[in-house]
C-alpha cells in the first residue's frame, strides 16, 4: 500500500469506471484522477499485487470536514482487509489533520459496502434520491472523529534542555 502517483492514475480511473460507475457513465476518467492525486487537500491511495492496482481510495480533506469520494477493491482481492486498512490509514491522515467528520455516499443497493461502512463506525444519515446521474439513489453515511465545535487540542512540543 502507498500514495498513488500520476502514473498510477490510469488504473485508478479504469477500476472506478469498472467497479463503481457500472451503468452511471464514467466521471472518474484518468485525468479527473489525475487532477485528485495532485490536489494537496486529497489522499489517493493504492494497494498494489505487483505492479497491478488491486483497490484504491480517495478522500478530500477540508478543515472540520472530509469526504470520501471513492473507495474499490478488485472482487479477487475483497475480504482480505485491504479496505479497512486503506481506511485506517485514510483516517489516521485526518484524525492528525484535525477533522472532525467523515462524509461518503454510497449506491443505496451497495449492502457490502454498507456493512463495511457500519463496522468502521459510520452511520446512515439520509437518502438522496437521483443522486447518480439522476437514476439512483445514494446513501449518505457519516463518521464523527471529534466534535465539531470542540477546540483542537494544543500541542505542546516537550522542552529541550
Amino acid at each position: 500500500m502507498r500514495p498513488a502517483t500520476v502514473a498510477d492514475a490510469k488504473a485508478i480511473a479504469h477500476l472506478s469506471r469498472d467497479l463503481i460507475e457500472t451503468g452511471l457513465g464514467w466521471s472518474w476518467t484518468p485525468e479527473r484522477v489525475t487532477r485528485a492525486i495532485q490536489d494537496r487537500n486529497t489522499l489517493t491511495v493504492i494497494a498494489c499485487e505487483r505492479d497491478r492496482v488491486v483497490a484504491f481510495a480517495i478522500m478530500f480533506f477540508g478543515d472540520e470536514h472530509a469526504h470520501l469520494s471513492l473507495l474499490a477493491v478488485q472482487p479477487s482481492h475483497q475480504r482480505q482487509g485491504l479496505g479497512r486498512q486503506m481506511m485506517a490509514w485514510m483516517m489516521d491522515a485526518i484524525s492528525v489533520a484535525g477533522v472532525a467528520t467523515v462524509h461518503l455516499e454510497l449506491r443505496t443497493s451497495n449492502y457490502t459496502a454498507r456493512r463495511f461502512y457500519r463496522a468502521l463506525g459510520f452511520t446512515e444519515t439520509a437518502y438522496i434520491p437521483g443522486y447518480y446521474r439522476g437514476r439512483e439513489m445514494a446513501l449518505r453515511m457519516v463518521k464523527a472523529l471529534r466534535d465539531p465545535a470542540a477546540p483542537l487540542p494544543v500541542w505542546n512540543p516537550p522542552k529541550i534542555h
